[in-house]
């Protein structure tokens, strides 16, 4: 027998022989096929590919999260209006009031959708409250500051109510019986005042501190401004140096004749010369002015009466590109966020209280320490400034280059105004097509444009990561927050 040449590949079998021959098929399988069930169908099933799995597992995964967590949302929420409704359905008197709660928000550091907390309360607190029948009435700071302006302004106004310098406003009246009395100040502190996030809560607290310690007097802010900026130069004329020339034909016409008065110079008379003259400027009518408040009123209280009961709503924004994954998360945690709103709604529902925990004694001052924050109520929410957007702490800095931007290109600004007013020049194509500003439209910009400035350092004041809570002692014993409930025994 020959040895096979090298170099030349042993001869394979035929295709028919290479495979391997299907075993034989179960006589079930063969009925099925006679029953028009195509033979893909009969196949013995396999796993998907690797591509496939992967896919598979990771979008079921992250759908069986959102179910779970939007299932587990449902339920906590349904159980808690489970446990309050039935105070809904106590019956009232046709001229009782249910309680009524203040809610105050205001807008997020850093954040520049100001509705953000507001829609925080109206998500994951106002079911529980609206099962429990409670009303509440909320009030939302559009800019950084202005909640505590409207809180101090509303304490002031009471004030001067309580003392006879101002009217009450006119209310419509209910129908009541003749022995009923209602009062509203008693009405008030059985609702309470709901505090949504650590930036709200400063400002809260620093509304009450100016609506009780400063003076009662009136202020308008904006006439009190424009006084500020009427003496600063920035809308003063430049003084224009004569030539010497002008100045001694001036003394020429000036000088005395020989025995009379010096002469005057001859105008040409016109019968058109009173309709070239400007119209004389009305005096605007001006409102009469506020009496002062008397010195012996106006002086801030020893005392200072009950306030309605404070809940403190946890609550903090997620912005930033670099805080995208925890938004992510965050999606995926909706529970946690209807258990905190519902376990808030449900405190106030049952109304159990404890009285404010101030900063200690040893330490006296309008505004408490961090070292006394952490030991008193001031530190609810401390941990939710971490969260504050970091290019909020760059504002006082933005502003400062806003400041300088605008003055360097008011003179310019003036400069046509002016010209444009007294006819020194003609108009150009762009300046007829788009009028410039007159002068008085640019100090009423720079008198808004510096109201906004001094708003934004005033409420960066206040709400700027690490500044103190605002506080007077005087506010012992007249603070009390709401507390969970006794727990009912099973």
């Amino acid at each position: 027998m020959e040895a096979p040449s090298q170099g030349v590949d042993p001869p394979r079998p035929s295709g028919s022989a290479a495979t391997k021959p299907p075993g034989p098929k179960s006589g079930f399988v063969t009925a099925l096929e006679y029953t028009g069930i195509p033979a893909s169908w009969l196949r013995k099933p396999k796993l998907p590919s690797r591509n496939w799995l992967i896919f598979i597992g990771t979008t079921s995964s992250i759908l069986s999260l959102y179910v779970y967590d939007r299932r587990e949302a449902k339920r906590i929420k349904q159980s808690y209006i489970d446990r309050v409704k039935h105070l809904a359905e106590e019956p009232m008197k046709t001229w009782e009031l249910p309680r009524k709660l203040t809610v105050y928000a205001c807008k997020w550091p850093g954040d520049e959708e100001y509705e953000s907390s507001m829609k925080y309360f109206k998500r994951y607190m106002k079911p529980v409250l609206a099962a429990a029948g409670l009303d509440y009435e909320i009030n939302n700071g559009n800019q950084h500051g202005a909640l505590a302006r409207v809180i101090a302004e509303r304490i002031k106004s009471r004030r001067r109510i309580a003392l006879g310098l101002e009217e009450e406003p006119p209310k419509v009246p209910l129908p009541r019986p003749a022995d009923y009395k209602f009062d509203e100040r008693e009405h008030e502190l059985k609702g309470g005042v709901v505090v949504v996030g650590r930036h709200s809560f400063k400002e809260y607290m620093e509304g009450l501190r100016r609506g009780w310690t400063e003076s009662l007097e009136k202020v308008d802010r904006e006439e009190a401004l424009s006084r500020i900026l009427e003496n600063d130069g920035h809308f003063d004329e430049p003084e224009e140096e004569q030539p010497a020339d002008q100045f001694s034909q001036e003394e020429s016409s000036t000088e005395k004749p020989e025995g009379g008065s010096p002469q005057t110079p001859i105008v040409p008379f016109s019968p058109l010369a009173r309709l070239r003259l400007p119209p004389r400027e009305q005096p605007k009518p001006q409102a009469p002015a506020e009496p002062p408040v008397p010195s012996h009123l106006d002086i801030p209280p020893s005392t200072i009466p009950p306030q309605p009961p404070l809940l403190f709503l946890p609550y903090k924004s997620i912005v930033g590109f670099l805080n995208i994954p925890r938004m992510i998360i965050d999606f995926f945690n909706e529970r946690h966020h209807v258990k905190n709103g519902c376990e808030a709604a449900y405190r106030v529902i049952m109304d159990e209280t404890r009285e404010f925990q101030g900063p200690s004694l040893s330490e006296s001052s309008e505004s408490a320490s961090s070292s006394q924050e952490s030991e008193s109520d001031l530190s609810f929410g401390v941990d939710q400034e971490s969260d504050f957007r970091g290019a909020y702490d760059k504002l006082p800095k933005d502003i400062e280059g806003y400041r300088k931007k605008y003055y360097e290109a008011l003179p310019a600004k003036l400069t046509t105004a002016r010209a444009l007013a007294r006819g020194e020049r003609e108009p150009t194509k762009d300046e007829k097509t788009y009028p410039p500003p007159t002068e008085v439209e640019l100090a009423a910009e720079r008198l808004k444009k510096e109201m906004n400035w001094r708003d934004q350092l005033e409420g960066y004041e206040i709400l700027k990561k690490g500044s103190p809570v605002a506080w007077d002692d005087r506010f012992r014993g007249s603070l009390r927050v709401f507390v969970d409930p006794p727990k009912e025994d099973s």
